[in-house]
C-alpha cells in the first residue's frame, strides 16, 4: 500500500529551488491543487525577491471555530500577511530576510508545505487537549461517581471539507473519536472499500494490537445521532461512516503530531487504494480475456490442420516445401560443375 505525502511537493520543490544560496530571484505565478479541493497559489505580486503563498481551503470557516487561527500563528508568525483575494490564508517570504542556516532554510520550507495540514490539525489539537482536560478530572472519580458532563465528553466537532463529506471529532476522558463520511459513487466502490477496512481490523487482530480501532457502518454512527445534516444518503451517492476509535497511547504529547497528520490524509489513502484496487482489476480482466482469446485461436489452427482432408501438409507447409524445392532447382549441384 502506498502512503500519501502529508505535505505538498510542489510547493516544497519550488520553494527549495527558490531558497537555494546563490538562486537568482525569478517571477512565480503558480497555481497548485492539492487533495480535498484545496488550492494554493504561488506567487511575486510586488518583487522578485517577496513570494506570497496563499490558501483557499473550503472549511476554514469550520477551522477559524476550532482554532485554525492561533495554530496557524503558532506555526508562521512573521511571515503571515493578509489574505490574497479569493484565499482564505496567505503568508509572505523575503528573500532578502531569509534563515542564515541551510538547516534553517529547510525546516522553513517543511512548515510552509505543510500550510493544509496544518490548517487542518487545528479541530484535532482541540479535541486532544479535551481528552487531556477530561481525563484530568475523570482521574478524581469513579466510573460510576462522574458527573455526566465528564461521561459524555466534549461536543462533536463537524469539519466540511468535502462536498457531502465531513470529518467528526469527539472527545471523552478515555479516548478521542474521529468519524469520517465518505461517499460511495457505486456498489463496486463499497466493496472494495469494506475489503480494504477489513483489513485493517484483520492487521489490528493479528499483529498491531496498538493500532486505533476501525469501524465501518452504513448509518450514521451513536456519536452522530440527531445531528442535522447527518444522512445515509447524497446526491452522488450511498454514505458510509468510518470510525476510528484513538486510545490514550495515541494521544500522547510526543505521538500527537504524527498521528494527525496520519488521519488527515485517511479519506484520501482510502480512496486511492479503491482506485487503484479497481485498475488493477480492469487491468487482470483485459490481461485474462486476452490469453483466453489467444489460446482459443491457437486451438482452433491446430484444429483446422489436423482435420485437413488433403494427405499433404497444411497449406502454410506445402508452401515451405515448394520454396525448398525451387531453390535445389535453381541452385548450380556439384555434378554439374
Amino acid at each position: 500500500m502506498l502512503l500519501l505525502d502529508y505535505q505538498n511537493v510542489l510547493i516544497q520543490s519550488i520553494l527549495t529551488e527558490r531558497f537555494a544560496p546563490g538562486a537568482s530571484p525569478t517571477s512565480i505565478d503558480q497555481i497548485v491543487s492539492d487533495f480535498d479541493g484545496v488550492t494554493f497559489h504561488i506567487s511575486t505580486p510586488t518583487a522578485k525577491t517577496q513570494i506570497l503563498v496563499s490558501l483557499s481551503v473550503k472549511c476554514y470557516r469550520d477551522l477559524l471555530q476550532y482554532g485554525a487561527e492561533s495554530v496557524l500563528q503558532r506555526e508562521y508568525g512573521n511571515y503571515i500577511t493578509n489574505p490574497e483575494a479569493g484565499y482564505d490564508f496567505s503568508i509572505l517570504i523575503d528573500l532578502d530576510q531569509l534563515p542564515d542556516s541551510a538547516e534553517e532554510r529547510e525546516e522553513l520550507v517543511r512548515r510552509i508545505s505543510l500550510l493544509k495540514r496544518n490548517a487542518m490539525a487545528a479541530p484535532f489539537e482541540k479535541a486532544f487537549d479535551e481528552f487531556s482536560s477530561l481525563s484530568e478530572e475523570a482521574s478524581h472519580f469513579t466510573s460510576e461517581s462522574a458527573p455526566q458532563g465528564i461521561q459524555e465528553g466534549g461536543q462533536v466537532m463537524a469539519i466540511y471539507y468535502r462536498e457531502e463529506e465531513a470529518i467528526y471529532i469527539k472527545a471523552s476522558h478515555d479516548r478521542v473519536t474521529v468519524i469520517f463520511s465518505t461517499i460511495f459513487r457505486d456498489e463496486t466502490d463499497r466493496i472494495f472499500g469494506k475489503v480494504f477496512l477489513q483489513e485493517f481490523v484483520d492487521a489490528r487482530r493479528r499483529a498491531i494490537q496498538n493500532a486505533p480501532q476501525v469501524l465501518f457502518r452504513s448509518d450514521p454512527p451513536l456519536e452522530l445521532q440527531g445531528m442535522q445534516g447527518v444522512g445515509k444518503t447524497g446526491e452522488k451517492g450511498e454514505i458510509g461512516f468510518i470510525t476510528f476509535v484513538l486510545f490514550p497511547r495515541h494521544l500522547s504529547p510526543q505521538r500527537r503530531a504524527e498521528n494527525i497528520s496520519h488521519i488527515q490524509t485517511f479519506r484520501d489513502y482510502f480512496h486511492y487504494h479503491i482506485k487503484a484496487s479497481k485498475v488493477a482489476q480492469i487491468g487482470s480482466l483485459f490481461l485474462s480475456k486476452l490469453t483466453r482469446t489467444g489460446i482459443h485461436s491457437f486451438s482452433h489452427a491446430k484444429k483446422d490442420c489436423r482435420l485437413s482432408t488433403s494427405p499433404q501438409p497444411c497449406s502454410a507447409g506445402k508452401r515451405g516445401e515448394r520454396e525448398e524445392d525451387s531453390k535445389r532447382e535453381n541452385f548450380p549441384s556439384s555434378r554439374m560443375m
